[in-house]
């Protein structure tokens, strides 16, 4: 309870006088779909005669203190129809409300934080969220829907190309973003190896992307945080929906455990294009399945529990001598609990599992690695009164690292049982925040997150000459592994190494007017894994690993100031924001540097340091029959690795160099126009700068051989990326002797089939001898369909 007394502390700091001079009711609930109980995320509850409002946490709660008085409630939330209500509060109450989904399509307010301008008063910035309806109906790759592919139309948003995994924000690297499923971690979000993205849609509930301003209960990674909830399911009666696509389909069904108090949701999602390539006698294959499921239950007014789980496979399988599988599996169990008519509370207890396998039958063993992690946490809101709320919590992780463990398939095939050195860690936080409404115009969001992280005993401890496992050879003029002159070994209970760091974050809002404001905020944020990886886009292969005596903690500083306004009653809405960081101990890698299979990875890298910076517009129609967003980042990402010393020249010289990931423009423009109830059109159109790259700039001669010489490293580019996708999405509606609702969606992706590189590289003509450049394009133009179904 110390975090309860330390938040009625600094409320009797921050508070003045007058605050507890008046006598004050709390009125508190909780809202949700009228037809299924789902509780719902973000919900703005107004109250017009007293100038302010609340918004429904993650679990659909909240709670309001207001002077004695009558009131009119007015509560709005995207895609349901507005309430108002009078409420006589002359004493605490609880009033749970339920929202009737609107019959008109309110999807047309695509991007939101609000509907009636709370997001030009509250302090958060730098924070996007995306209905699953746009996202439903957004022209993809092989039409298969997709949420990563989607935030990518965001600005300050990008990836390594087509076909690349995970996703890039603000000039940060795949590893350095958090993402969350149900609050669990998710380590790998790619199907299908970029391709595809982890998540289901039809089981999503509410998805924010936070790429700056990140609230003080987030840590652990320095570039963002996607959190993703999936839906609770369906209360009241049983229901199905789904799609059948042209690489994959999905089916989702959800009802009632105890009709009105629990219920169920389970979901899954499989690819089967590999079938298709048997009738070819092709014994290649490559497909995915995933699985989601959730059960909540309500034990009464103040109690509910929850467990929430995902597993997902990839399989890739080369004539039955190569098989890759690879894959996340999580489960969370939750405890929601109202201490009072303003304290709600979570206990989370969260498992998380990523699994990466290759199965060698040509050399004749397995190979196994991953990452498990086992986190407890627990949450507090605290509603102190209509001006201030306070967020408080722990989070406790537990950490347990399987680099690689090779075991020969039989006892005659010549291999050798091998296993990497598995590492532990325990990484801890407290955490305490206010979103604080300082006077009428003026509102901040404050907090301090105190993080720690305990690198702990292992079976194999290298020891190095001087401490130091990266050597440089000024004969040589290169860096190489240094000799390991002992190996020790300690117990799990001990601590190798040890880290502590304060985040402090903050985040402030002014509003000039109803329509308009300016933000600012400061996050600092440390990060304790690091993805081991070379490549642009991660690979299932690449491993993770913690800090400790050789590889320190990443830590970031970040600043944004924006802009942002509402025109013409919310019809259209600009963001401006620009934004700064920086990032000490990015791990770099030496020339040559071997990372797979390598038990002592600290050989092989250096810390360096990272920075980004730039301009990000987000233009808005939110209503109207043709709505959309034209989204355009200009920005810089580099990165360095100075020497260590004077005579050490560090990486590329130890001169700033663009990162894999950089992008001087980025710009994205996307419509919807909706023709008649039955027939809705989308475009996206995509332009940005090419991707980093190092080509050769000179060549050489050596006994008949040519040899190219590389310039400064990712000193050049890949060509241009642009492409232009379209689909038509076609609601024939509901009869009236069947129940069942359907649309299809037509697609074109890439539609002047533009061939964008994805990679460039140079050889030797085999018939000239000539050295030349070859591109690699993956998509061409690419057609697509599908029907989706819900009864």
């Amino acid at each position: 309870m110390k975090f309860r007394y330390l938040a009625l502390l600094l409320t009797f700091l921050i508070c003045n006088g007058s605050v507890f001079a008046q006598q004050l009711y709390t009125l508190n609930g909780v809202i949700t779909d009228a037809s299924s109980n789902e509780t719902l995320i973000g919900v703005n509850l107004l109250v017009p005669e007293a100038n302010t409002g609340v918004v429904t946490n993650d679990y659909g709660f909240y709670s309001i203190k207001l002077p004695q008085g009558t009131y009119e409630i007015e509560i709005s939330y995207l895609g349901y129809q507005s309430v108002q209500k009078t409420i006589d509060l002359d004493s605490d109450k609880k009033v749970d409300f339920q929202l009737i989904e609107a019959s008109e399509n309110l999807d047309e307010v695509i991007i939101t934080s609000d509907i009636e301008g709370l997001n030009i008063r509250k302090p958060e910035m730098s924070v996007n969220k995306l209905s699953i309806g746009t996202i439903q109906k957004l022209p993809v790759v092989f039409g298969e829907v997709d949420v990563v592919k989607s935030l990518l139309l965001l600005p300050g948003v990008s990836n390594a190309g087509e076909g690349s995994s995970g996703f890039n924000v603000r000039g940060g690297a795949v590893d350095q973003n958090l993402i969350l499923l149900d609050e669990a971690t998710i380590y790998n979000s790619s199907h299908l190896f970029g391709l595809f993205s982890v998540f289901n849609p039809d089981a999503i509930k509410d998805l924010k992307l936070y790429k700056g301003g990140i609230p003080a209960k987030y840590g652990g990674r320095v570039s963002s945080v996607l959190d993703i909830y999936q839906r609770d399911g369906n209360s009241k009666e049983f229901k199905m929906q789904g799609g059948i696509g042209a690489i994959s389909s999905r089916l989702l069904a959800e009802g009632p455990i105890v009709k009105n108090k629990g219920s169920f949701l389970i979901g899954g999602r499989s690819s089967y294009a590999h079938l298709f390539l048997k009738l070819t006698d092709n014994e290649n294959s490559a497909y995915f399945y995933d699985l989601n499921t959730k059960l909540s239950y309500n034990l009464d007014d103040r109690n509910k529990l929850l467990l929430s789980g995902y597993f997902g496979r990839d399989v890739f399988n080369i004539s039955q001598n190569f098989e890759n599988t690879y894959g996340n599996a999580v489960l969370n169990l939750r405890w929601n609990h109202i201490f009072s008519d303003n304290i709600f509370t979570n206990l989370s207890v969260i498992y998380s599992d990523y699994y990466y396998g290759l199965n060698l039958n040509f050399v004749g063993f397995n190979w196994d690695s991953g990452i498990k992690n086992l986190n407890i946490k627990y949450d507090f809101n605290h509603y102190i009164n209509d001006n201030l709320q306070l967020k408080y919590g722990m989070q406790n992780t537990y950490y347990e690292f399987n680099p690689g463990e090779i075991k020969p398939i039989d006892e005659d095939s010549g291999i050798n049982y091998f296993k990497l050195t598995n590492k532990y860690a325990f990484e801890n936080a407290v955490y305490l925040s206010a979103e604080h409404r300082l006077s009428e115009n003026f509102s901040a969001e404050y907090g301090l997150r105190l993080s720690t992280f305990l690198r702990l005993g292992q079976d194999e401890i290298n020891v190095y000459e001087n401490n130091n496992p990266v050597e440089y050879d000024a004969e040589r003029d290169i860096y190489r592994e240094a000799d390991i002159i002992e190996t020790t070994e300690s117990s799990k209970s001990e601590v190798l190494k040890g880290y502590n760091n304060f985040e402090p974050r903050i985040a402030l809002a002014y509003t000039l007017n109803d329509n308009q404001s300016i933000k600012a905020s400061y996050n600092r944020m440390a990060q304790y894994l690091h993805l081991i990886s070379n490549t642009s886009s991660p690979t299932p292969l690449d491993v993770w690993a913690p800090s400790g005596s050789f590889i320190k903690p990443q830590v970031l500083d970040q600043y944004a100031v924006g802009y942002f306004r509402n025109f013409k009653e919310n019809e259209y809405s600009l963001e401006v924001e620009g934004f700064y960081k920086d990032i000490d101990n990015r791990i770099d890698y030496i020339d040559g540097a071997n990372l797979i299979a390598n038990n002592a990875i600290e050989r092989v890298v250096l810390n360096g340091e990272s920075r980004a910076y730039g301009m990000e517009l987000l233009l808005r129609k939110n209503t109207g029959r043709l709505t959309g967003w034209l989204a355009y980042t200009l920005s810089r990402s580099a990165q360095r690795t100075p020497g260590r010393t004077p005579i050490e020249p560090g990486i590329n010289n130890g001169n700033w160099y663009n990162t894999n990931y950089d992008k001087t423009h980025d710009l994205s423009i996307t419509s919807s126009y909706e023709l008649n109830k039955k027939w809705q059109f989308n475009a996206n159109f995509i332009f940005q700068t090419g991707l980093a790259t190092t080509y050769p700039n000179a060549q050489y001669e050596y006994e008949g051989i040519t040899i190219p010489v590389y310039g400064e490293r990712n000193g050049d580019r890949l060509p241009s990326y642009h492409r232009l996708d379209l689909s038509a999405t076609y609601e024939p509606g509901i009869k009236k002797d069947k129940k069942i609702e359907s649309f299809w969606t037509f697609g074109l992706y890439n539609v002047y089939n533009r061939q964008n590189a994805y990679s460039i590289s140079f050889r030797e003509n085999s018939d000239t001898g000539v050295n030349e450049a070859v591109r690699l394009s993956l998509f061409g133009i690419i057609p697509s369909i599908t029907y989706n179904f819900k009864f």
